[in-house]
């Protein structure tokens, strides 16, 4: 019979145990396909010819179950032979399929199959790739190993592949029947570890031996910068590393760390684990232990993170970390830290002790989750000296913190016409140096989007009556002014303040002479309060007295405002006909507006009382039982008042450098520079209000930012610095006298190779924290803690140029703020001050890096921090010093940069000695 011969370049083997009748099928088979089909039955003869190699890529697929012959009963039904004899378990229970660049070559008298460059084997879940691989039939076994090439250097390196296991070795020897391999210089990689032995025996898909083998977590697994060598290693895939006696190896010289025996968990998930402490010492408060703890691996979704501090002196420190994410629809992170310090000795005058504690949570929800509700959070309070007093490195660049602020919002939106959004919110705020804390718990808003009623069924609104429209809105607040000392007390939830307010605006707008635009409006207010004042005079202790009246109460007010406003456009051309010059034109665009605003006053809502002075006389005096209330007062005094403003933007068109451009290139001068004053046609003195001037622009391409502003007064000052309804002008000054001023700009440049993204992880701590987004005041200096710092990097190594240094990243920034004040004739900086912080790559794997800055006013320097970095491959070195200050310290830290060896490390620090 022939046998066509299939066009695919795979030969699989479906090897079965023959019954006594095999010899006759084989004898029906045709000599090409006796040659090119093999089986491991034990009961097959061996063939008595051998076939010399043919260089040939074609294969054959041969199933000898389809070759059995069925028996028919005597009853005429078809059934298969049965055999009293068990039939033996089959050798091999798959498919084996094989291919060859040059030739595969089947030697009958040796049993054995031969297939010779890029070879390949495929039995169930293995995979064996080599240069040359032998199949033995007789034992069962596969060899593999490499070739030589003309110049007799070996190529094609086997590659054993099982599962996901892969091992990289330079010779193989592989049983099919008991699964076991004898590998030669093998080379794997476990997660971060990368494996190397000269010998390596595997029993089975579990469990692997090796001999004087050496693991690293070095990328160069020929030349590693350090590995631990162990004569025998015990390895369980993706389960854990158990060793012997084990010696660390540094740049191949054997140094004097060693173990008895060691073992290294692997995973690729998540796991519990203990978190190794960092030692160090302190002059007031001893030895300690800090960021040692405990990582809960809780689930797939939640992990949470134990750690504490811990001084011989009796301080403490604890700390919870827990980041949490469900993918497409939320993530967040929650924090608590909390600080026993306890300063010197007791029994010492300066003895002392206190406690600190700061909560932080950030939660964002995913934009595609429910795009009509909405859930964030920003939490960041506790003690105002929290970031000041800590003693733990992580908070080091935090204690320039002057504010700590929170917000947790929920927002729903109603959709339906009209449109209802409802959101419910809780702020907080808090400044460290004075201690107050503001927040409202909580804020509830609500609105009804606007409403047309008397728009047009169809087409756009034209005219005044087709553009009026109004809205609703409702906001219920209940405020809480409070201290440091009084927070979550009985006392802070008494002097809660909380009302409600009603807001009815209506407004229209429409063209006036086509280029003017008019809007008009009007609103009305309506506040609830459930909290007033009652003043009167109490003769016996001669004071005036106010007591507060508890229930509920309303007023209303109303007030009338319009503007006229236009846009003039302005072009400035250079360029002349047949000229090419590098600026061609300048625009400007003017955006006047011109406003006018009515207030009623509401003095029915005012009292009289009277008292008696101090020369005895008895006085009157108005009072209003809302003063003091979370919405204001009604005002008594009747407001008619002209507001006039202008707005400017210019921008330049200049050539570009780019010769192949068609177009000029813009840039813009500035931004924004805007003037505002007003004018009160009700008062009787002091109608100007003083005219205020603030502007921003970016220079350099966008690299710098700068704003600034300042107050013009047009009255002047009497004897005893107070306004008078006098012009400056008259009274011997100039036309207008500068009560304020302020600029500040911020310049960040960097060359264009320069990457600060290994900084992002610190960057969001700083943030969480409340401080900046750069590094002006200085980075966490917790080398120890990946969270912060993980540098590990998947990017492979630039090659490096013949010529040293021909490159040099490096990045600076810069912030400098001035603040002018004259308000009393004071004529004074009031604050004046330069920040700056750099980095530069001195070498590959090299850099070095300060955050500083220079207080003009009061002569001397911030806040400093000079960082040092070098990138050992797979080590990390870090050092950073604030040379003077009462924070001044260092910290040095060398350690292994991946997370599974991440606790082999070393750091020394002096910190910082607290003072008086």
């Amino acid at each position: 019979m022939a046998i066509q011969k299939p066009s695919h370049t795979f030969t699989k083997i479906h090897l079965k145990a023959l019954r006594t009748n095999i010899f006759h099928i084989l004898f029906t088979l045709s000599f090409t396909v006796f040659i090119n089909t093999f089986s491991f039955a034990q009961d097959l003869p061996k063939p008595s010819t051998e076939v010399k190699p043919t260089k040939t890529e074609d294969t054959l697929d041969i199933n000898l179950k389809d070759f059995e012959k069925p028996v028919i009963s005597e009853k005429g039904q078809d059934s298969t032979l049965q055999d009293s004899v068990k039939p033996k378990k089959e050798l091999l229970e798959g498919i084996v399929s094989y291919k060859a660049k040059d030739y595969t070559s089947f030697n009958r008298k040796e049993q054995k199959l031969y297939l010779y460059n890029n070879a390949e084997v495929y039995y169930q879940d293995m995979e064996l790739k080599a240069g040359i691989i032998v199949i033995d039939y007789n034992k069962n076994e596969v060899y593999a190993g490499r070739i030589k090439d003309s110049l007799g250097e070996y190529s094609q390196h086997p590659t054993f592949k099982q599962g996901d296991n892969l091992v990289e070795p330079d010779s193989i020897r592989f049983n099919f029947d008991t699964e076991r391999a004898l590998i030669f210089n093998s080379k794997s990689q476990q997660g971060d570890i990368n494996i190397y032995a000269p010998i390596t025996k595997k029993e089975n898909d579990s469990v692997i031996f090796l001999y004087k083998g050496r693991f690293t977590t070095s990328k160069n697994i020929e030349n590693p910068e350090y590995y631990f060598q162990a004569n025998k290693i015990k390895l369980v895939p993706k389960k854990k590393i158990v060793v012997g006696a084990t010696n660390m190896v540094i740049a191949d010289v054997p140094t004097p760390i060693g173990l008895p025996f060691g073992f290294f968990p692997l995973t690729d998930k998540q796991t519990s684990g203990v978190i190794i402490p960092s030692f160090g010492e302190e002059n007031n408060r001893g030895y300690f232990l800090q960021n040692g703890g405990y990582y809960f691996a809780i689930n797939d979704y939640v992990n949470l993170a134990v750690l504490g501090d811990y001084y011989t002196n009796g301080s403490y420190g604890l700390r919870f970390e827990s980041n949490y994410a469900n993918r497409y629809r939320y993530n967040g992170n929650v924090g608590f830290r909390y600080e026993n310090i306890i300063r010197n000795e007791r029994g010492f005058p300066n003895y002392s002790k206190s406690t600190i504690y700061n909560i932080r949570w950030s939660h964002s929800q995913d934009a595609k989750a429910n795009p009509n509700s909405r859930f964030s959070a920003s939490v960041n309070l506790g003690s105002s000296n929290y970031y000041q007093a800590s003693i733990n490195q992580v908070n080091a660049p935090s204690f320039l913190n002057n504010s700590l602020s929170s917000s947790v919002s929920y927002s729903r939106t109603f959709q339906g016409e009209p449109q209802v959004n409802l959101s419910v919110a809780a702020t907080h705020s808090q400044n460290t140096n004075t201690e107050d804390i503001n927040m409202t718990l909580p804020t509830i808003q609500a609105s009804v989007s606007r409403i047309f009623p008397f728009e047009p069924k169809s087409g756009i609104k034209k005219g005044i009556i087709q553009n009026i429209n109004f809205q609703y809105n409702i906001r219920a607040e209940n405020r809480i002014l409070t201290t440091d000392s009084l927070f979550f007390k009985k006392e802070m939830w008494d002097d809660a303040e909380n009302g409600i307010k009603h807001s009815i605006p209506l407004s229209t707008n429409f063209k006036i002479l086509k280029y003017l635009s008019l809007t008009a409006g009007t609103s009305y207010d309506e506040v609830w309060t459930f909290e007033t004042v009652n003043k009167y005079y109490d003769p016996e202790i001669e004071d005036i007295v106010t007591e507060p009246v508890r229930g509920f109460d309303s007023y209303r007010t109303y007030n009338f405002s319009s503007s006229l406003g236009t846009t003039l456009y302005g072009m400035f051309n250079f360029e002349k006909e047949g000229q090419d010059k590098k600026i061609k034109a300048i625009r400007h665009v003017m955006r006047p507006s011109v406003s006018y605003a009515i207030n009623p006053a509401f003095d029915n809502f005012y009292e009289t009382y009277e008292y008696i002075d101090a020369d005895g006389q008895t006085t009157y005096d108005e009072y209003t039982r809302f003063e003091g209330g979370l919405y204001g007062a009604p005002s008594k005094n009747f407001s008619s008042s002209l507001g006039f403003s202008v707005s400017n933007n210019i921008e330049a068109k200049v050539r570009d450098r780019d010769s192949t451009a068609t177009e000029a290139k813009k840039i813009k001068i500035l931004d924004n520079l805007n003037f505002s004053t007003s004018y009160d046609l009700a008062k009787d003195t002091l109608k100007w209000s003083p005219v205020r001037i603030s502007g921003s622009t970016q220079l350099f391409k966008n690299q710098m930012t700068i704003n600034f502003g300042a107050t013009l007064n047009p009255y002047a000052l009497d004897n005893n610095n107070r306004i008078i309804n006098t012009w400056n002008i008259d009274n011997g000054g100039s036309l207008f006298r500068l009560t304020n001023a302020n600029i500040n700009f911020s310049y960040a440049l960097s060359s264009d190779t320069f990457d600060k993204s290994k900084n992002d992880k610190s960057t969001q701590e700083n943030l969480r924290s409340g401080g900046r987004a750069d590094d002006l005041f200085g980075r966490a200096q917790d080398y120890a803690d990946q969270t912060y710092y993980d540098d590990e990097e998947d990017e492979e190594d630039e090659k490096p140029s013949e010529l040293y240094n021909y490159k040099i990243p490096w990045s600076i920034r810069f912030a400098y703020a001035v603040n002018y004040m004259n308000t009393a004739r004071q004529d004074e900086i009031s604050s004046h001050s330069l920040m700056f912080s750099g980095d530069i790559e001195l070498s590959p794997r090299w850099s070095v890096g300060a955050s500083s800055g220079y207080d003009f006013k009061n002569n001397g320097f911030t806040y400093t921090q000079l960082r040092f970095e070098r990138d050992l491959l797979s080590w990390r070195m870090n050092f950073s010093w604030v040379p003077f200050s009462s924070r001044s310290s260092w910290y040095f830290f060398i350690g292994i940069k991946s997370s599974v060896l991440k606790d082999i490390k070393y750091d020394k620090r002096r910190r910082p000695d607290q003072q008086l």
